[in-house]
């Protein structure tokens, strides 16, 4: 059983965050965020994966206009990204946005971000400090010579600082670096440090196979220690598989239970049916159920009927035909080219 940090509660539109809170899963779109049409038709196929939180970037006044139209257009808490110019964190908060994701200390003069401070105050708009190996001030990069954890730290430190110094405590902080360990050195030292809640992630983490395997690694580490309240998986693909990635990492730990956990056997010389084809059917079909549920493809009589009976619903192939399982019971024997309609069936019912 993991033991998660005790955190802060904070809230991004109705979804809290922190505490004993369920870890929630978000993704950032990846349309022009001026193309109003395109980004909302991306969040809405989020929402359908699972997404709970969406982040947008907001690189000109012109995106920072929309931000309200697409918000009313989506069911989930809206994150503006923006940097440098605080005036687009102005009007993305009059657009209505649920929480700001900035870095203080690059977005100008104190006055600035005092502004920011006093408006997100007013609207009880949380703010993340999203700090990212690859945008240290050059300060903190003569002082480390490379983006260690310790530099992520002293970033985030700085940061919070600006943000306390002004009474705003609604606060959320990331650690990304594309290094793995570093990422993961950094949160367990702003864990030990402070109780403000934390977005976990890999920055930068890769093309789907790569991404995937470097963030289950990192962001799967850091939650086995009890770190971390909301997680993003950063992949250089669909966002949707950012979502699935996300859930498939918390239901592994036994921190989630929303979704499909499908259980299917690597195969072997043993395997006489088709299971890899099966096995890839069966969780294309089942991609966007979010009921809990465990389902088995299995393929031999060496493990398969045992792990079928433990699953929900389960398929154990023989040579060319499968015993269909439900809740640890056979339910029929089916020649193999009847087994996936057979399971869909079950599985719907």
């Amino acid at each position: 059983m993991i033991k998660r940090k005790k955190t802060k509660v904070i809230r991004v539109g109705q979804v809290p965050i922190g505490g004993t809170h369920p870890i929630a899963v978000q993704s950032m779109t990846k349309t022009d965020t001026r193309d109003v049409k395109a980004t909302v038709k991306q969040i809405q196929s989020l929402v359908l994966s699972g997404c709970e939180i969406i982040r947008i970037a907001v690189p000109d006044a012109e995106a920072a206009k929309t931000l309200g139209g697409i918000k009313q257009l989506v069911p989930i808490p809206v994150i503006a990204d923006i940097h440098f110019d605080w005036r687009l964190a102005l009007e993305a908060l009059r657009q209505g946005v649920d929480g700001l994701r900035i870095n203080p200390g690059n977005i100008g003069a104190r006055w600035k971000v005092a502004e920011v401070v006093s408006a997100a105050s007013d609207r009880a708009v949380p703010i993340r400090i999203g700090v990212n190996a690859g945008s240290l001030s050059k300060k903190l990069r003569e002082k480390y010579g490379h983006p260690t954890p310790e530099a992520l730290l002293e970033s985030a430190e700085e940061h919070i600082n600006i943000l306390e110094g002004l009474g705003f405590r609604r606060i959320k902080v990331s650690l990304k670096a594309s290094s793995v360990l570093t990422t993961v050195d950094a949160y367990r030292l702003f864990s030990r440090k402070f109780r403000y809640p934390l977005h976990v992630g890999i920055s930068e983490a890769g093309p789907s196979f790569t991404g995937m395997v470097k963030s289950s690694v990192g962001i799967g580490i850091l939650l086995a220690e009890g770190i971390g309240d909301t997680i993003r998986v950063s992949l250089s693909a669909d966002p949707q598989e950012e979502v699935r990635v996300g859930y498939e990492i918390l239901k592994s730990l036994g921190l989630r239970e929303k979704g499909v956990n499908l259980i299917s056997c690597p195969t072997c010389g043993r395997c006489e049916i088709d299971i890899r084809g099966l096995a890839s059917k069966v969780e294309n079909r089942l991609k966007d159920i979010h009921t809990p549920l465990t389902v088995a493809v299995m393929g031999c009589v060496v493990n398969g009927p045992g792990e079928a009976r433990e699953a929900d619903i389960g398929i154990a192939g023989g040579k060319g035909f499968g015993l269909l399982f439900k809740k640890g019971k056979v339910v029929k024997k089916l020649d193999e080219d009847k087994l996936l309609d057979a399971l869909l069936k079950e599985i719907g019912e």
